[in-house]
């Protein structure tokens, strides 16, 4: 069956982020001129997924608010002539049928997926996670529905990265390679530089089969205590049961993680450099500071030293 929905999770606290997160979802954050969520729905359209469920918590209702029609501002806009902005505000309600839904409890990413059953039913399905942005130049979201086409089961998305760091994430053991897709034989979760399978990253995109949510129903609480996608995950790569199997699609594009401050700034200023109606200004304005900051560092460092040389 062709792949024409998708779940995003977005019931998560945001905590990294306060004090800004405390009566604003995380997933409104602003990434240049557009909250960190609408780019994930973009994404989802763009390769054809235009049933969208997302799945929030408490205090989550400004994402319903964004993505649907705000008459009082549109008129105001029309009185005013600007047909410009009245455009942006519109784009967010149009790009395609988006539903919500309420996880209740913070039970984990596998909890959060099999909130989705009802809604998704028996076809296949993809996930993406609102942290992780995918360049829109890049279409692994599109290559990872062609895989699922042609393979069957399910299609993770997988990055490499430091050995120092795969314990931020889950870890892909694979092999099979076709360029870029791999067959994947495991799957751990957060695991010690020691004891990960390879330095291939589970990051924010899945394509899933139907038959993840039998496996899910019946999977325990495992790290943090929370029902891990990953582990179901794991129990499908090694199933020859009708959907299970699981491959990755290497992703080598640009993504950018808002997960953190510190990626978030990152973020903003990639996406701002590429931005249409900014980024040559943008471009200018941040070589022309960077500049400045590298002469007043050096006109710093010369006046420590002829202080350190007078004493």
């Amino acid at each position: 069956m062709s792949v024409t929905k998708a779940v995003i999770p977005a019931a998560g606290l945001g905590t990294r982020f306060l004090p800004a997160t405390k009566a604003t979802p995380k997933e409104m954050l602003p990434v240049v001129d557009k909250p960190a969520i609408q780019y994930v729905v973009e994404e989802s359209v763009r390769a054809g997924l235009d049933d969208l469920l997302v799945i929030t918590g408490r205090n989550k209702g400004a994402l319903e608010d964004h993505f649907d029609r705000n008459w009082e501002l549109e008129a105001a806009l029309e009185a005013k002539g600007d047909e410009h902005r009245l455009k942006r505000v519109r784009e967010s309600a149009d790009l395609g049928k988006v539903h919500f839904v309420r996880q209740g409890q913070p039970l984990g990413l596998g909890h959060a997926v099999l909130v989705a059953k009802d809604h998704v039913g028996d076809q296949p399905f993809a996930v993406l996670l609102g942290d992780d942005l995918i360049d829109a130049r890049d279409h692994l979201l599109e290559e990872m529905v062609r895989v699922r086409e042609e393979k069957g089961g399910s299609v993770i998305a997988l990055m490499e990265v430091p050995a120092e760091s795969v314990n931020l994430y889950g870890c892909a053991a694979v092999d099979q390679v076709e360029g870029d897709v791999v067959k994947v034989t495991g799957l751990v979760e957060k695991p010690s530089p020691e004891e990960a399978p390879s330095n291939l990253a589970i990051i924010g995109r899945y394509v899933l089969d139907p038959s993840v949510f039998e496996v899910l129903e019946r999977t325990k609480p495992g790290r943090g205590n929370e029902i891990q996608l990953t582990d179901a995950l794991a129990e499908l790569a090694a199933s020859d049961k009708p959907g299970g199997g699981v491959h990755g699609v290497v992703f080598r594009g640009r993504r950018y993680d808002t997960g953190d401050r510190l990626d978030y700034l990152k973020a903003v200023v990639k996406l701002g450099l590429v931005h249409p109606e900014l980024g040559s200004d943008f471009s200018a304005w941040l070589d022309s500071f960077c500049e400045e900051r590298s002469v007043g560092e050096a006109v710093d460092g010369d006046r420590a030293e002829q202080a350190a040389t007078r004493s």
